[in-house]
């Protein structure tokens, strides 16, 4: 699959997955391409642990309410950390965001379904800092995101993205 095949290939899977575990050289591959991602002053604000441990998993999902990915075989935990990259600025949201993205691309290529799965886990009830507990994460990172990634059991539905000349111009908006 290249680039652009990629690009159409993924898409957000909130279904249930087969069992089938997921290799941990493609798990080092998923987390190899987030560590790519471009990062704002090279400050590397982003890490990652891969979850393929049944009883962590387990242990993961007994926290996250409502279930998401509750059946993946796997799952890859984004941790940030709020590092000042220059002056009073920082880039750690932006990086994540560019570490997840690469993430989700890597994990259609090799076949797998996955979701961003954010707003919950750093809404009011702190999932991520439960999950972030279970896993030993030290106080300085933020658990901020998860991403099931596993074999769909089914296909998932796909949303209808807008046409380009709604999203994008040349030369000024709307030309």
């Amino acid at each position: 699959m290249n680039t652009f095949e990629a690009f159409s290939a993924r898409y957000s899977y909130r279904g249930k997955y087969l069992s089938t575990p997921v290799p941990r050289e493609h798990l080092k591959m998923i987390m190899e391409a987030g560590c790519a991602a471009p990062s704002g002053c090279n400050k590397q604000t982003t890490s990652f642990i891969a979850v393929d441990d049944p009883e962590i998993l387990s242990k993961l999902h007994a926290v996250i309410d409502p279930p998401l990915g509750e059946t993946a075989p796997a799952m890859i935990c984004v941790l940030t950390r709020e590092i000042v990259a220059y002056r009073d600025r920082t880039f750690f949201v932006q990086d994540y965001s560019a570490a997840i993205q690469n993430m989700l691309l890597a994990i259609a290529d090799l076949g797998y379904a996955s979701c961003w799965i954010e707003g919950h886990v750093t809404d009011t009830d702190r999932i991520g800092d439960k999950m972030a507990a279970i896993l030993g994460v030290p106080e300085e990172y933020h658990l901020i995101c998860y991403l099931p990634v596993g074999i769909p059991e089914a296909e998932g539905k796909r949303v209808r993205k807008k046409p380009l000349e709604e999203r994008a111009w040349f030369n000024g908006f709307m030309k």
